[in-house]
């Protein structure tokens, strides 16, 4: 077996996924609180 060194491995896909994944939760976030905010003022 090959020894593992820590930190040789390029994770800049990895990285980019995550980037991705944080910004689409972030943007869900913010369309489900606008909604629920319009429902409430429609509803009043």
């Amino acid at each position: 077996m090959s020894d593992h060194k820590h930190g040789e491995m390029n994770i800049d896909v990895q990285e980019k996924t995550f980037d991705g994944f944080i910004k689409m939760v972030g943007w869900g976030c913010v369309i489900s609180i606008a909604t629920l905010v319009f429902v409430a003022l429609v509803n009043g």
